[in-house]
């Protein structure tokens, strides 16, 4: 594997953490903007892609291989969860 393989497989390993972030951010911002003005859509979105990211390395990890449900639900759990709690005790 060449060293741009590389980067485009660990690329597409993470796509969907920071895709599903970038659009649960949005979707905050739409829905709930009196609430969130104080948060940047970028803060939101970096702390969902970053537990995002964490949680598919945990399923990798845990499951063996990447694409099984219960990858996608730890998936899901670890870009909200950041985003609640930015959204619950935001300062």
């Amino acid at each position: 594997m060449s060293p741009l393989d590389a980067f485009w497989h660990l690329a597409n390993l993470f796509a969907p953490a920071w895709g599903l972030a970038a659009l649960l951010a949005l979707a905050i911002k739409g829905l709930w903007r009196r609430e969130t003005r104080s948060l940047a859509w970028r803060r939101l979105w970096t702390w969902g892609g970053a537990g995002g990211s964490l949680a598919l390395v945990a399923a990798l990890a845990l499951l063996g291989r990447d694409g099984k449900m219960a990858g996608y639900a730890l998936l899901l759990a670890g870009v909200a969860l950041p985003q609640w709690w930015l959204l619950s005790f935001r300062r």
